[in-house]
C-alpha cells in the first residue's frame, strides 16, 4: 500500500487445491492466480468455496491436495512472519477487542514488521496514520472499538490490513455492513492499491455488479468448482449466473456507467 512496487507477475498462486472440512470436500482441484497490479474477485452461491479458497491462500485452512506458491516461494515452507509481511487477510468476522482503542487494533497490522519483545519498527506510526486516513477512521483513533457500529469496525479492521503494508491483500466480502458510501470508498481504495502501487488483490464479493466494476478478473465458484473465469465480461454471462444461481438472471450493460450490469428475475417479475 505504502511502497511502491513493480506490477509484474503471480503474488500468489494456486495450483490443484483441495480443500475440505473433514472428511467433506468443498473445493475441488482450484487454480487461482493473484497477479500484482490487478484486482481477482470471486463470486458464486453461499457454499461454492469461496471463503475457504480465500483462507487456503492466507495459510489459514491447510490443503488435502495442491500447492500455494508466494512470488515463486513455496507457502508453506515459508516462516509465519515472513509470510506475513506479504500476504494478508481481512476474514469475514473478526471478535471485538475490550479495552482497545481503534488506533491500538490499527497497530495489530504491524506485529509481522517487529519482531521479538515489540522491537523498533520504523515507518510504522506514519504506515497506521496513513492506513486509519485512507479508511476514513482517523478521527476516532482514541475511540473504544466496543463503542463503534459494525460498519466503523470493518473499517478499523481494513485499516489493519492496510497497515501490514504487504504485497498481496485477501479481503472477504470488504463491502460487509458498509453503507452505500463507504462501499463506494473502499472499491475505489482497492482499485488504487492494485493500479497505483502493484498490490495483488483477490476478494470475495457477492454483489456481482460491485465485481463487474472492481475486478480485472472475475472467478466464478459453484459447488467448490471454478466455472468460469476471466474478464467480467468473460465470467459473468447468462447462462453461466443463470445456472451458478438458479435463477434468471438478465447481464447488460448500465446506459449511465457503460459497465456490466446483473439483475435476477424473481418469480413475480417474470413475463
Amino acid at each position: 500500500m505504502i511502497k511502491d512496487r513493480i506490477a509484474s507477475g503471480p503474488r500468489v498462486e494456486g495450483r490443484g487445491l483441495v480443500l475440505g472440512y473433514g472428511r467433506r470436500t468443498v473445493v475441488h482441484g482450484a487454480d487461482l492466480r493473484l497477479e500484482a497490479g490487478r484486482v481477482t474477485a470471486l463470486v458464486g452461491p453461499n457454499g461454492s468455496g469461496k471463503s475457504t479458497l480465500l483462507r487456503a491462500l492466507a495459510r489459514l485452512h491447510d490443503a488435502a491436495g495442491g500447492s500455494i506458491a508466494v512470488d515463486g516461494d513455496d507457502a508453506l515452507l515459508m516462516r509465519r512472519r515472513d509470510f506475513a509481511q506479504r500476504v494478508t487477510l481481512l476474514s469475514q468476522s473478526r471478535s471485538v477487542p475490550n479495552g482497545l482503542s481503534v488506533r491500538d487494533v490499527v497497530e495489530f497490522g504491524r506485529h509481522p514488521h517487529r519482531g521479538r519483545w515489540r522491537a523498533a519498527d520504523p515507518g510504522g506510526a506514519d504506515a497506521v496514520d496513513r492506513a486509519m486516513v485512507l479508511t476514513g477512521v482517523r478521527d476516532l483513533a482514541e475511540r473504544g472499538v466496543g463503542e463503534l457500529s459494525g460498519g466503523q469496525l470493518q473499517r478499523v479492521w481494513f485499516a489493519s490490513c492496510l497497515a501490514q503494508d504487504t504485497s498481496t491483500l485477501l479481503l472477504d466480502e470488504p463491502t460487509n455492513h458498509l453503507d452505500l458510501r463507504y462501499q463506494v470508498e473502499v472499491l475505489d481504495l482497492v482499485s488504487d492499491l492494485a493500479r497505483e502501487h502493484g498490490v495483488a488483490i483477490g476478494l470475495v464479493l457477492h454483489d456481482l455488479d460491485q465485481a463487474a466494476a472492481v475486478a480485472d478478473r472475475v472467478v466464478v465458484l459453484a459447488e467448490g468448482r471454478i466455472v468460469s473465469d476471466g474478464t467480467a465480461a468473460e465470467a459473468l454471462r447468462t447462462e453461466v449466473l443463470s445456472d451458478v444461481y438458479g435463477i434468471p438472471v438478465v447481464v447488460d450493460t448500465d446506459p449511465v456507467t457503460g459497465r456490466l450490469r446483473t439483475r435476477a428475475v424473481g418469480r413475480h417479475h417474470q413475463r
